[in-house]
């Protein structure tokens, strides 16, 4: 009998939901075959069988959520029991220190699209006075460290067991009683109608505000804006998809994709800026992954564009295209919206003249760019008008010094008010 967990799909996937099942008990599945669609807090996704055999049992039920790690089905042969084995096999032994190496190696490479470790394989110790309690021990350590009583807890796992997510639930519960005390009170007031919509968060929108929120108020935010001369942009833009035009190339080069090859090609001179701070060390990354903020009707997603300052420019500007259109039709992979080194936010396509964004964890920097502008300029005397824009970088201050995030401004100013470089 194989255990089919909720996999880790991305940097920050702590739950999935079930949106379906494509099986249902009995039916024959062949490897490699999807048993599932998920929904995480980025895209949905489908789980597909690492063994044939047949579905014995579905552990999750379609519109339920489930921690990454845990059971979620079982296949196996048709001979054997549709239920949990009570006992670990040398096999599931050997399967979950396997989950916890590729867990070990994704952490230091920074690669964490690999699933996590089961709970369900993770030996269990009972403690002393709480056998009548059926918790995971991942459950058990988490609800000390929240001061939680598990005895409260109603457990969502196989046989009402106690998993992580029943202990983070009610963390939540907790931290928002506040938040719904403040709730009860407007809606006390009258300032709550009957007309009102009342929608619940979506599991990209929750996992939005949870990451946003701790950015805020664990990285100390200090923002740098320059003002920006964007005329040679412009005209190296027209001059260039004049050119692909003239080879009936459908592709056509955006302000956008300029900004970015520029933050690349920045980035690569400024490795300072290209960093994660991890808590009491700060990695330099020597790889520059730029991620490309997406505006979805559900929420944001930030597709990442590996090793952009080794790509030309129209390769960069494909793989934009291409990123964004999957973006936008649900298709990404999980690597592909993982793994940023830095990311660049642009709101001036919604005529948003200047902004400041939120870092996206674990980067230690993100650009805001707004619209471009025609403005009044005085120039040797005489006003004259030209085409500006600005942008500002949020910086981590733990990791980034104010001079440093300077110097990476003056440089990208230089770069976006000098195109051609960009071509050598």
């Amino acid at each position: 009998m194989e255990t089919v967990v909720m996999p880790k799909m991305s940097d920050m996937m702590t739950e999935g939901k079930i949106l379906s099942w494509y099986k249902k008990p009995g039916d024959i599945v062949k490897k490699g075959e999807a048993l599932a669609e998920v929904e995480t807090e980025k895209v949905n996704i489908e789980i597909e069988s690492y063994v044939s055999g047949v579905l014995l049992e579905i552990v999750i039920p379609a519109g339920n959520m489930a921690p990454v790690g845990e059971a979620i089905a079982y296949v196996g042969e048709p001979s054997e029991k549709k239920v949990v084995p009570a006992a670990k096999t040398a096999k599931q032994e050997a399967v979950a220190a396997a989950y916890m190496a590729s867990t070990a190696a994704s952490s230091s490479s920074g690669n964490s699209a690999k699933p996590a470790a089961p709970e369900s394989l993770i030996p269990a110790e009972e403690p002393a006075g709480a056998a009548r309690i059926k918790a995971s021990p991942l459950a058990r350590r988490l609800a000390e460290e929240y001061h939680i009583n598990l005895a409260d807890l109603r457990g969502t796992g196989p046989d009402g067991r106690i998993i992580r997510g029943d202990v983070e639930a009610a963390f939540a519960a907790q931290k928002s009683g506040v938040a719904q005390s403040a709730l009860q009170a407007i809606s006390a007031a009258g300032l709550i109608g009957e007309q009102d919509d009342i929608l619940p968060l979506s599991n990209m929108r929750r996992v939005i505000a949870r990451r946003l929120q701790e950015s805020s108020q664990t990285a100390p935010h200090f923002y740098v804006t320059v003002t920006m001369e964007a005329g040679r942009m412009a005209a190296l833009r027209a001059k260039l998809n004049a050119a692909l035009e003239q080879k009936k190339d459908s592709l056509r080069i955006s302000v956008n994709d300029i900004i970015v090859a520029a933050v690349a090609h920045n980035l690569a001179q400024h490795p300072e800026v290209n960093a994660y701070f991890l808590g009491d060390r700060i990695a330099r990354k020597h790889d520059v992954h730029v991620g490309v903020a997406v505006a979805l009707e559900s929420g944001l997603i930030v597709p990442v564009v590996r090793n952009a300052d080794k790509r030309s420019l129209s390769n960069l500007a494909r793989e934009i295209r291409r990123l964004t259109d999957a973006a936008r039709s649900n298709k990404l992979k999980p690597d592909e919206f993982s793994g940023g080194t830095f990311t660049v936010s642009n709101l001036g396509m919604l005529d948003v003249e200047s902004f400041t964004a939120i870092i996206n964890p674990p980067e230690s920097a993100i650009l805001a760019v707004g619209a471009v502008t025609a403005t009044p300029v005085v120039e040797n005397g005489a006003i004259v008008a030209r085409d500006i824009m600005k942008m500002t970088l949020s910086s981590d201050h733990r990791a980034i010094d104010g001079a440093q995030a300077a110097y990476f401004m003056r440089d990208l100013k230089r770069l976006i008010e000098t195109p051609d470089l960009l071509l050598l």
